[in-house]
């Protein structure tokens, strides 16, 4: 009997069909990629893209850098940056995830010489992972703490120490011990003896700030230093906990749901900004505040100094969020002909449009903040942790309404880092999945939560009463120059070594075939200029190396080792992976050699039907796994 007339047989069928649909729920049944999934519509991809670009660091870093180095005239080796690196580079991993379909670790089929590159990317996106939620969970204590009808830290309260104050406190004055007789003495000896100070002998120095004391004395209850690691603060825990649930729960379909959350957490920051910008603009002083961020008159001098050029080439190579793996991992689930060009572009212009218009909301409350305390705004304006945690919450606090306002700025903070950091676990599990698809496609869910669920425990040392020094710790060593040893590796691979010809290529089969003049510059840019500035950042970053150290606390020697034992464990699968290719290579050591700098019989676009005449010998990558290196002549294709 024909089993295709059999009822049986299609009730089995109509079974499997259901079964593998649940197994498979990160897949949608319009999926061009039935293995992998892609997004369900474009602007998820794009939203997600901006949310992982756009970052903490552009409203804390940016607006700092730019009144630091001239102002307006800082925009200029900001634009010219973009242009040279920071484009340049994006558009490459986003045409590289998009074309294979694959992750930052899988993706170097394309010259499996290079794979340890890609294991470079995640593990320094699991460490970078590891303190960011950390920060996340510093932002819900703030936006929780803000839930009262004054601000805990307005004033100072119980927890606040002598030093406590906003006007600048007597520290020395001269007294009259005996007729005749004046000496200097501490003020604290002077009011417990009941003395007087001589009228203008006062010696001062500046108050601490009720929202410093507040930072390290009630919301990180901070040690002496990185030795005095003290008890878990229970309520950062608790934060960090809830950070880590939100991820999950973000999560647990992959793109499917992270795709749909990135319309509220990449979008709401927008309008915090234009709010916080439009109630700034109405306040006395702000100004001030917007003529010391743009400078009066943009200080083009600066331009001459090649520690602004540093500056501006380093934001924009971090802004963009390049080399970390995350923009390979997020365009591997494109359709193989989307438009991965404009995507690059829309995205890295928004991610700078972003910084500059948060610097007018940041500085415009900075300037009321200045005006109000009779200071100067270089005397208020921070960068990193003391503007979001320090300055910013007591220029808010000065404000009426000032727990509404401070509730809407940590919430923006919380959705800023969200974004970034579903990209980040988007990239590990992306990982995963590539390497154990049958695995990933059963246990996609507990996968996903076991990964929050360990990334949580690990976190648990930063929000320890040293927990600050442990996360300033890792964002010096692994956010730092190990990206840009896979950033450098990872162009002169493709470009140099691969074929930066054969590359364009590939792309001109996804986004159809581009005149000779379209390529030229992105041809310079590749071959030459990016890898240039590339190389020059890293040695200047070397060269201008320090000690850690955090409150101007030094770091011990332990740690600072710890530091660097975190880095070499990201970098040192470069060479180890090559190692490894080489031996499972044949022939002799050139042989191998060679074999290892030609792609993998299994590289090209994933599905069949995308392949064409270039790719049509290339061996199914279902089939065929990563640690099959062709041998000299096994090459998928001519140059």
């Amino acid at each position: 009997m024909d089993k295709l007339k059999c009822p049986s047989f299609f009730n089995w069928r109509r079974k499997e069909k259901v079964t593998a649909s649940s197994e498979n729920f990160h897949v949608g049944e319009n999926d061009e990629n039935q293995d992998r999934g892609n997004w369900s519509k474009k602007s998820d991809y794009l939203l997600s893209m901006v949310g992982y670009a756009v970052g903490l660091g552009n409203v804390w870093r940016f607006p700092y850098l730019t009144y630091t180095n001239g102002g307006g005239a800082f925009l200029i080796p900001y634009a010219i940056m973009l242009a040279l690196a920071g484009l340049p580079l994006f558009f490459l991993e986003c045409s590289l995830g998009q074309f294979a379909s694959l992750g930052p670790v899988s993706i170097w089929r394309i010259l499996p010489l290079f794979q340890g590159v890609g294991i470079t990317m995640v593990l320094i996106s699991i460490f970078v992972t590891i303190y960011y939620n950390v920060i996340i969970a510093y932002s819900l204590y703030y936006m929780f703490a803000s839930f009262q009808s004054e601000l805990p830290w307005k004033n100072c309260s119980y927890w606040a120490d002598a030093n406590c104050s906003r006007s600048p406190i007597v520290t020395h004055c001269n007294v009259s011990i005996k007729l005749g007789e004046i000496i200097q003495m501490n003020k604290t000896w002077v009011d417990t003896n009941n003395f007087t100070c001589v009228n203008g002998s006062e010696v001062y120095q500046p108050g601490q700030l009720p929202s410093e004391q507040y930072w390290n004395k009630v919301a990180l209850q901070r040690s002496s230093g990185m030795d005095e690691t003290g008890v878990i603060v229970w309520y950062l825990a608790l934060c960090l906990l809830l950070a880590w649930l939100i991820v999950g729960a973000a999560l647990f379909k992959g793109i499917k749901s992270s795709g749909k959350v990135v319309y509220f957490t990449a979008i709401f920051p927008y309008v915090v900004l234009l709010i916080l910008l439009i109630r700034g603009a109405t306040l006395e002083g702000a100004s001030k505040g917007i003529s010391y961020y743009m400078g009066a008159q943009s200080n083009f001098t600066k331009l001459r100094e090649a520690e602004v050029w540093k500056d501006a080439a380093t934001q924009i190579f971090y802004s963009l969020s390049v080399a970390w793996g995350g923009l390979v991992a997020l365009s591997s689930y494109n359709k193989f002909n989307n438009n991965c060009f404009s995507d690059a572009i829309v995205v890295c212009l928004t991610n700078c449009l972003t910084s500059v218009f948060a610097g007018f909301a940041i500085f415009s409350i900075l300037g009321h903040m200045a005006h109000i305390s009779g200071k100067e705004v270089s005397q208020v304006v921070k960068s990193g942790f003391d503007l979001a945690f320090i300055a910013y919450p007591e220029a808010l606090a000065q404000l009426p309404g000032g727990p509404f306002w401070s509730i809407l700025f940590f919430f923006m903070l919380l959705t800023l880092g969200l974004d970034s950091q579903f990209a980040s676990i988007e990239t590990i599990t992306t990982t995963i999945q590539d390497l154990f698809p049958k695995v990933m496609k059963k246990m996609r869910v507990p996968i996903t939560l076991g990964c929050c669920l360990v990334l949580f425990l690990l976190g648990l040392v930063c929000v320890t009463q040293a927990g600050i020094y442990w996360v300033h710790l890792i964002d010096h060593f692994c956010a730092g120059w190990g990206i840009l040893i896979a950033a450098i590796l990872e162009i002169v691979g493709i470009v140099w070594i691969y074929g930066g010809n054969r590359f364009i290529e590939d792309i001109e089969m996804m986004i159809g075939a581009k005149r000779w003049i379209f390529w030229l510059w992105w041809r310079t840019c590749w071959f030459v200029i990016t890898p240039i500035l590339l190389i020059a950042i890293l040695v200047w970053s070397l060269v201008k190396f320090h000690r850690p150290d955090y409150a101007k606390i030094p770091y011990p020697d332990w740690g600072v080792a710890l530091g660097w034992c975190m880095i070499i464990f990201c970098i040192i699968w470069i060479p180890i992976m090559a190692t490894v290719k080489i031996i499972q290579a044949k022939g002799n050591i050139f042989q191998r050699i060679v074999s290892c700098c030609r792609p993998a019989s299994n590289w090209g676009p994933y599905l069949e039907r995308h392949r064409g005449e270039r790719y049509k010998d290339m061996v199914d990558p279902k089939t065929e796994t990563d640690h099959e290196i062709p041998t000299v002549s096994g090459s998928s294709k001519p140059e």
